[in-house]
């Protein structure tokens, strides 16, 4: 009879990390938990298990204690929609994963004693922040309110391998709200650089994508011969640039009758990235406008 019994978060560390590699770097909550179910076949007994509340998979809630954790460490980050790795959770072998808990740990129990005697003293200063919550520098940074950030983004973008940019692409389709994307890793997938499936309301469909890194504009024809990689495989496909699309290619690709292809050109995608912070940090700074009533004062 197959063992019922539950992982703790720690022994789920390593296969919640190896399961976001697996999904190319990043992934839903969802899409995390399933694939840890999944590489370590838990049977249908340890997922019935459900925590002290009863309100969700014990198997579950402990996957999203590791990826917490993970995050602590320094292995992952996430946003509002997606979990991803972080550089060194690209890179970080078994054997380390120990230390890195336990130095966690510790540091979580400091950040606890410097916020307890915080709370008892408190004509003190504030104890500051520890070095692993302040934000990086970003060597990049450009003014905000200034275009001219695009073009640094998107000279960027157009430096990117081919894989690395289809994988931000599979990552900005998680973020829109895409479940189950995946990229193509074979060679011979007639244009199709990946496909994902989006959700509105009772109603669930799949939509292919194709990634160009061009400087240059699409044209018509690259939007037809993806247009006949997908047939007989989907209904909808989606072209993402780095460039921009002719007139011809947007007629092309809402064209009577023909299989629909959206398109996002380099300033929606630069636009987009920045909506979901994926590469591109906003920091709003306040203005003060200074207005001086000159008829007020001589009324006085």
């Amino acid at each position: 009879m197959t063992d019922p019994t539950v992982p703790t978060y720690k022994d789920l560390l390593w296969p919640t990390l190896t399961a976001v590699r697996a999904l190319d770097g990043s992934g839903s909550i969802a899409e995390i938990s399933s694939k840890v179910i999944e590489s370590e076949r838990f049977s249908e007994e340890q997922q019935a298990i459900l925590n002290n509340k009863g309100s969700k998979s014990l198997l579950e809630e402990r996957i999203g204690w590791a990826r917490s954790y993970l995050k602590g460490m320094g292995l992952l980050t996430n946003s509002r929609r997606v979990w991803s790795l972080t550089e060194y959770g690209r890179t970080v072998r078994l054997d380390e994963i120990d230390k890195l808990h336990r130095d966690y740990q510790q540091t979580a129990r400091n950040r606890s004693r410097q916020e307890s005697n915080q709370a008892t003293e408190p004509a003190q200063e504030a104890v500051a922040p520890l070095e692993d919550e302040l934000p990086l520098p970003d060597s990049s940074a450009v003014e905000s309110g200034q275009e001219a950030w695009r073009e640094v983004l998107r000279e960027a973008l157009v430096a990117m391998s081919p894989d690395a940019f289809e994988r931000l692409s599979q990552r900005l389709l998680r973020e829109a709200g895409f479940y189950n994307t995946h990229v193509t890793k074979l060679s011979g997938d007639g244009g199709i650089d990946g496909w994902g499936k989006y959700r509105i309301s009772l109603v669930s469909f799949p939509v292919f994508f194709q990634c160009k890194r061009y400087r240059q504009a699409v044209g018509a024809p690259e939007v037809q011969a993806f247009r006949g990689a997908l047939s007989g495989r989907g209904d909808r496909g989606l072209m993402i640039t780095t460039g921009t699309f002719t007139e011809p290619a947007k007629k092309e690709a809402t064209r009577d009758g023909a299989i629909p292809i959206d398109l996002i050109d380099g300033d929606q995608l630069c636009d987009l990235l920045k909506e979901y912070g994926i590469g591109v940090t906003t920091t709003i700074r306040q203005v003060e406008d200074v207005v001086i009533d000159t008829d007020f004062l001589q009324g006085m």
